[in-house]
């Protein structure tokens, strides 16, 4: 056979005798050299330039660098139509979302951002685009809106918020010191088994507060005990437990028992203002003749604004911290929660 073959037959019989003699191992890997190209990086393409700026030919060049013809021949081309050697970035897969459907996504969050990307994905499945529910949070963070923990906020109704606005309006000047002589007080629950459910929402930064972002809360979620607390700017107060329903008896027995204390306590001086929220057992005809008997001076308040009473954050981070030690019973819970009360730091 090799002898039938003319110019070139001693290399086609040099690679027969290759075939016939070579191992497996050795075929493997001269098959995965085979066709590789090199590839160049810009200092080795720009002397292909110089080359040919010298007016060597692509044949020349191609064999001083060990390259091939046609590779010579692109990178000069690339040069003169584009001025470089780099190579134009590929555009890569198709986006599976049009400019138009990813406009109509970043509206319906606006509109609804407790819509999940679940919610998100099933929409345009319906309008015939299929993509996975993580190529919708990827194109939303691309929009930086990211999903988020609704802040819970009171339900608040048109009057409620037009009280808040002059209640923080009168309030907004008020010096330190004016401030420094509040006792803030509050009653609550605390769950033997406590848990906090979690809402998402998409939300840019600096928009937590904004209605649309927040989970409203109604009061009396439920709990094993009631506590009833005080604290000012100076620190922690009293904190008693509420043994069965309280009433306004109740109440003022409590206040009776535990404000004189914690007002020599927190060092408050003559003038100090109690704060209370609206529940009617704080503003009833019994506990209001207590208040002018006992001459105390009630701060005004606002109705449904829990949130503007400071030692909310006390009552989250007491929560936690009773929870973390795990509890088995009431007695174990109310002794956590008194001893880790006493644990903040003023």
């Amino acid at each position: 056979m090799c002898q039938q073959l003319s110019l070139g037959s001693a290399s086609w019989c040099q690679f027969e005798g290759f075939l016939n003699t070579a191992t497996p191992q050795t075929l493997y890997k001269h098959s995965t050299t085979m066709g590789s190209s090199k590839k160049l990086c810009k200092t080795e393409k720009m002397k292909v330039i110089d080359a040919q700026n010298a007016r060597e030919g692509y044949k020349k060049i191609a064999k001083r660098f060990q390259l091939a013809v046609s590779t010579v021949r692109g990178i000069i081309k690339r040069w003169q139509v584009r001025g470089t050697v780099e190579v134009k970035k590929r555009s890569g897969r198709p986006r599976k979302l049009s400019e138009r459907t990813a406009r109509s996504l970043v509206r319906k969050v606006n509109q609804n951002p407790h819509l999940t990307s679940k919610d998100l994905q099933e929409d345009l499945a319906d309008s015939g685009v299929v993509v996975h529910p993580s190529t919708v949070r990827r194109y939303l963070h691309k929009q930086d809106l990211h999903g988020r923990v609704c802040r819970k906020k009171p339900y608040l109704r048109p009057h409620h918020k037009i009280q808040r606005q002059k209640y923080a309006t009168e309030h907004l000047q008020k010096p330190d010191d004016f401030w420094k002589q509040v006792l803030w007080t509050d009653e609550v629950k605390i769950e033997l088994f406590g848990h906090n459910k979690q809402s998402y929402v998409w939300r840019k930064k600096g928009a937590a507060f904004h209605e649309k972002n927040t989970l409203p809360t109604v009061k009396y979620g439920g709990g094993s005990i009631m506590l009833w607390g005080c604290v000012a700017a100076s620190g922690t107060g009293n904190i008693a437990r509420v043994e069965g329903r309280m009433d306004s008896i109740k109440y003022q027995q409590i206040l009776e028992a535990n404000i004189t204390a914690s007002v020599k306590k927190l060092k408050l001086k003559r003038g100090w203002l109690l704060q209370q929220d609206n529940d009617p057992k704080h503003t009833s005809k019994s506990t209001m003749d207590y208040f002018k008997k006992r001459k105390l001076k009630v701060l005004e308040w606002p109705s449904q604004s829990p949130d503007l009473n400071i030692i909310k954050n006390l009552w989250v981070d007491l929560k936690r911290a009773v929870h973390a030690r795990r509890p088995r019973n009431i007695a174990e819970l109310e002794a956590f929660c008194k001893e880790e009360w006493g644990k903040i730091p003023n």
